[in-house]
């Protein structure tokens, strides 16, 4: 009795055999054909003719010879297989088998074999497009860029009464190639005896742009609008190349599309994007109820339309559009309740806000719709049931875990509880020793609940385990200076941290006022004004203007004071240091 790995390989020899029957009689029995038909491909555009098969006579050594290859191929054995295979091609002439002699070389990752394959299938069968294409690629995979060139070109021949569709199969066989210049002078040679073909130019236009030369990607694409006005896609190519650099030009190109073809529904979805990209929110929502106008159901319109509505602060007619992409059922239906939350908040209406938020089930808003729960619960009062709700959320990284706690300590800090959140944070760092947004938040808790040494121990923390950290230097730093210790190193944290930070103003302020306590006036003067100007915060104000006071230019510093009150007349910083000065 057989064992059931041995049926299982009679049984597929049986089929192997099977096979090899079937098409070695194929070859036998049908004769020579000199008018192939032409068939019609799934898309309309002739298919390939079927080929032209010899009349071979099937023997006892050509099947086995199959099953060999065959065999040879599922067990792994692939350069038998292929040399078997491409020596049966060579010796039938048969298309069906030089087309598998080039698959199973193709498969064994043998580039030269591959190629030689390649030439032998289009050989033997010269009308086979596929054979062509697949040698070009293979070629083009190889980097024999002069060989590719000759094969493409004949394909460009034999499509002669459709060189556009053979285009844009080649501009998809060329944009492969990693040497996007070379890719391009490739594509321009093929395209040069085609000036009157709009696709040779779109060709031309797409791998200049991938080379980087947006000049010729512009010039190309431009010539190929002017040879077919109507084609959409070079129409939202050109507008795409414009986007960037040219942004109002690229609305008008596809503005005078649409006033000549006002059908175009993907042109006008693009206008729309690109309006609302350029924050032309009214013309946007226009478009885009234009566009929900022909296409009632489609949930996506009213959702665009409800969240432009939003940025126009139109509530209601977010509310509309949300209901409506609600209740046609098919878009996201946690991504509306979140954004009904959204609308509900703007609106003040925190408990409905919170009913939306807590149905938002699962997505990418899930988390964020949990944190505004437990932020709305605290705002009206019910801070253990904030933290409680909290508590119950599925955090999936460490990020989130992080996240949740520096809410928590966020929200026992508005209620006046620093030192719980100082404590909440100090459980956390027992989870996560070494989270940068953990450390920072707990080390200023710890100063600011009169916990120095702390505060300095997790800040040197932080530093040690993110050296480029700036808002880390720059606390330890500034908590040294307004303690008026340690002066030169305070000084030496607070320049590095503005390394770190060339343009962060709260750090200038922060050098600048190490300078004043390193008795560097002229330099302390000239950052606190920059830093001054950039942001003319109060704290800032009252450095600039003791700095000032003490360097002389007294009326300027009264101006500087003085001019802060009136902008900020609650500043207990400012009066505090008009009082010092000027009792």
């Amino acid at each position: 009795m057989c064992s059931p790995i041995e049926n299982s390989i009679a049984m597929k020899l049986i089929n192997y055999l099977i096979i090899c029957s079937l098409l070695l009689t194929a070859c036998a029995q049908t004769p020579q054909r000199t008018e192939p038909a032409q068939p019609v491909s799934l898309h309309g555009q002739p298919a390939e003719a079927a080929p032209v098969l010899p009349n071979v006579e099937l023997s006892k050594e050509l099947i086995h010879e199959f099953l060999l290859t065959e065999i040879a191929n599922q067990r792994g054995y692939k350069a038998f297989a292929v040399e078997g295979s491409t020596s049966m091609a060579k010796k039938t002439r048969d298309p069906r088998i030089a087309r598998r002699a080039a698959q199973l070389a193709f498969e064994s990752g043998d580039m030269n074999k591959s190629i030689e394959a390649f030439r032998q299938w289009q050989e033997i069968e010269p009308a086979s497009q596929m054979a062509a294409r697949m040698l070009s690629s293979m070629l083009l995979r190889g980097g024999k860029l002069d060989e590719a060139k000759l094969e493409l070109n004949k394909i460009l021949k034999a499509e002669e009464a459709n060189p556009g569709g053979a285009f844009i199969q080649i501009f998809q066989l060329v944009a492969s190639y990693p040497d996007r210049l070379s890719a391009l002078e490739l594509m321009r040679s093929l395209a040069q005896p085609y000036p009157r073909v709009a696709e040779a130019h779109w060709s031309v236009a797409q791998l200049a742009q991938m080379a980087g030369n947006n000049e010729l990607a512009l010039d190309e694409i431009r010539q190929a609008r002017n040879l077919r006005p109507d084609w959409d896609t070079a129409t939202s190519l050109e507008a795409q190349f414009l986007h960037k650099s040219a942004p109002q030009q690229s609305l008008e190109v596809l503005r005078r599309y649409l006033s000549n073809y006002p059908d175009a529904r993907e042109i006008r979805l693009q206008y729309a994007r690109a309006l609302l990209d350029q924050k032309q929110y009214k013309s946007s929502r226009d478009e885009f109820q234009r566009l929900a106008k022909d296409n009632p159901d489609n949930p996506d319109m009213a959702f665009a339309i409800a969240l432009i509505s939003l940025q126009l602060n139109d509530l209601q007619g977010a509310e509309t559009q949300l209901n409506q992409a609600l209740s046609k059922g098919k878009k996201e239906q946690d991504v509306v309740q979140y954004y009904l939350g959204q609308l509900s908040e703007a609106k003040e209406k925190e408990d409905e806000a919170i009913a939306h938020y807590r149905e938002v089930k699962g997505g990418e808003y899930h988390f964020a719709a949990q944190l505004r729960v437990a932020y709305l619960l605290s705002k009206r009062g019910r801070l253990e049931e904030a933290r409680e709700h909290l508590h119950q959320i599925q955090a999936i990284s460490n990020q989130q875990r992080a996240q949740m706690l520096l809410i928590e300590a966020q929200l026992l800090r508005d209620a006046k509880r620093p030192e719980d959140a100082y404590e909440v944070l100090q459980q956390g760092l027992v989870k996560l020793p070494n989270q940068p947004d953990l450390l920072y938040e707990a080390a200023m808790l710890a100063d600011k609940t009169g916990k120095p040494e702390i505060f300095e121990q997790l800040m040197r923390q932080l530093i040690q385990t993110k050296p480029d950290h700036a808002h880390a230097y720059n606390a330890l730093g500034y908590s040294m200076l307004e303690r008026n210790e340690r002066i030169p190193e305070a000084v030496e944290l607070v320049e590095k941290a503005l390394q770190l930070a060339p343009d962060d103003v709260a750090i200038m302020d922060s050098v600048g006022w190490g300078y004043y306590r390193s008795g560097r006036l002229d330099e302390s003067v000239k950052l606190l004004r920059r830093a001054f100007a950039g942001n003319p915060d109060p704290e800032i104000a009252s450095h600039l203007g003791e700095v000032l006071w003490v360097r002389g230019n007294k009326e300027e510093a009264r101006k500087v004071w003085q001019d802060s009150l009136k902008a900020n007349p609650g500043s207990a910083l400012l009066q505090a240091v008009i009082k010092k000065f000027i009792p």
